[in-house]
């Protein structure tokens, strides 16, 4: 009978920590959806009832306008283009030397792998500073180009200990080995046998680099001048501080700066926020990879 008690209190304090592991997370879930809910909702509402305070759950007076006045401006479709392209060549560039490179350190074989990993190391916690990076890209004539925004990020030394860990881990000895014996190199065997066995990594250091290109605007401001080449963020940005700036005009120009500032934020984000759900689980699996091995 005191067993079958013990399994009783047991079973009950299970339960009650359940619940409160459920309601916490809960709270935490709401604590930070809700601002993101906000932002949407206030994008469709009237900037008016917005400052009265009067919107909680519901758009107010709903209306696209905001969107209609975004989506007019030649500005933001351009924008639009050039984050696509920048992000997609980063991305590229990114996989092209990470992992070939994080492959190479991960070889126990190579016996430079140490050494280039100390540099590497050092590349990390040791950088130039803006004003000679810049000065290196203005020398470079790479001022005001599509190359500025591609190459200065396309070797990310944490991606790369990522991929290393992967590749020591997962590609076995044995494999690289019946390989030589059938004679195969080792650019032939990277590129048709160890990228097709590490979808997962190309995955995570894909996804990362995109999310990170996406939501960049610090080189933009430094290396890029003409309007033609900025990126959808620093379009956005001008935007907001121009309406900031006439927002003393007069009530019409207060309420127009309200309206753009939620429309422009959801603009920017909802790409990311429509792949996330998607690709989540590789963000996941990325930190779980990196956390196994240093």
């Amino acid at each position: 009978m005191a067993r079958n008690a013990n399994k009783v209190k047991m079973a009950k304090g299970d339960l009650a920590f359940t619940i409160i592991t459920y309601i916490i997370c809960i709270l935490i879930f709401v604590i930070i959806a809700y601002p993101l809910y906000f932002v949407v909702i206030a994008s469709f509402s009237n900037p008016d009832a917005i400052q009265r305070g009067e919107m909680w759950f519901w758009p107010v007076e709903p209306s696209f306008s905001a969107y209609a006045e975004v989506f007019q401006r030649s500005e933001v479709w351009r924008g639009y283009l050039n984050t696509i392209i920048y992000t997609v060549g980063a991305t590229a560039f990114a996989l092209l030397f990470t992992l070939p490179a994080a492959y190479v350190v991960g070889r126990k074989d190579f016996p430079l792998r140490r050494p280039l990993m100390v540099f590497f190391l050092i590349a990390m916690y040791f950088n130039g500073g803006i004003v000679p990076t810049y000065i290196q890209i203005m020398n470079l004539n790479m001022l005001d180009t599509f190359w500025a925004m591609v190459l200065p990020t396309s070797v990310s030394v944490y991606h790369l200990i990522i991929a290393r860990t992967f590749f020591s881990s997962t590609i076995p000895d044995s494999l690289r080995e019946a390989a030589d014996l059938d004679g195969c190199s080792n650019v032939r065997f990277f590129f048709t046998i160890v990228l097709p066995l590490s979808k997962a990594i190309v995955a995570v250091i894909g996804l990362y680099t995109a999310v990170a290109s996406w939501n960049s605007y610090m080189n933009a401001l430094i290396y890029l001048q003409s309007d033609s080449m900025k990126p959808l963020q620093i379009v956005l940005r001008a935007i907001l501080i121009n309406n900031q700036r006439d927002a003393g005009s007069s009530v019409e120009v207060v309420r127009k700066a309200e309206m753009l500032k939620y429309a422009l934020i959801v603009v920017s984000t909802v790409p990311i926020m429509c792949v996330y759900p998607f690709i989540q689980k590789y963000f996941a699996k990325g930190v779980m990879i990196g956390s196994v091995k240093g």
